[in-house]
């Protein structure tokens, strides 16, 4: 995977938070005098390494024996020089209908790869962080979009597993203003619209959570 797209996350099968989340490169051009083309970071901690086999060895130590899964990186957009997401929450409403209550972006910490609120991250409002790289009706279009993709995951993770009522998406954005789905939460914490200046978002997103049983 390395070889194809250049960058990955190595992430733990079960975890929370960002916690052990690892970004893993291969610098391509060896013979522009890199000499040390395999890197990882974990946290605010970066190592480099001559070959991939060195690189293999140290995220074995890493990992611990536990089970990780390797994820295709993307280049996420920035905001103030940092990377975000956004969360993209989607709820089951009392009528059982999927409806995309709340949308916000998360800013990773200085120095850091994950944009978890609870790993030092900053959350915003979507308009906020998206306004450098749309505006008018191409961004209303998009968050349309974003809308539309919880919607439509939210009603297929229901179908297979009816027990789900609430999703949390993480959602990437690549430079060519495309979605990415990084994962799915089905236990998404709704806290984190509270911050936003329009609490309004909060009170939709807390009435249905009671609704389905979360409070």
């Amino acid at each position: 995977m390395l070889d194809t797209y250049g960058m990955v996350y190595v992430k733990p099968v079960v975890g929370m938070h960002g916690r052990g989340v690892m970004k893993v490169e291969r610098l391509f051009g060896q013979g522009l005098g890199v000499d040390q083309p395999y890197r990882y970071q974990v946290g605010v901690i970066r190592r480099s390494f001559a070959s991939f086999g060195q690189l293999f060895a140290d995220l074995l130590k890493e990992t611990g024996g536990k089970p990780y899964l390797v994820q295709r990186g993307i280049n996420l957009l920035r905001y103030r020089n940092r990377p975000f997401d956004l969360r993209v929450m989607a709820q089951l409403t009392p009528n059982k209908k999927w409806e995309t209550t709340g949308i916000i972006g998360r800013v990773a910490h200085k120095g850091k790869i994950v944009t978890n609120y609870h790993s030092g991250g900053s959350l915003h409002a979507v308009d906020e962080v998206l306004t450098p790289y749309a505006q008018g009706k191409e961004k209303a279009a998009f968050i349309k979009r974003l809308k539309e993709i919880g919607e439509l995951v939210g009603n297929q993770m229901y179908k297979h597993f009816p027990a789900v009522t609430e999703i949390g998406l993480d959602i990437g954005i690549s430079s060519d203003l495309q979605p990415w789905i990084i994962e799915v939460n089905t236990s998404p914490d709704f806290y984190v619209f509270c911050k936003l200046a329009d609490k309004s978002v909060f009170r939709k997103v807390r009435r249905y959570a009671k609704a389905n049983g979360r409070m």
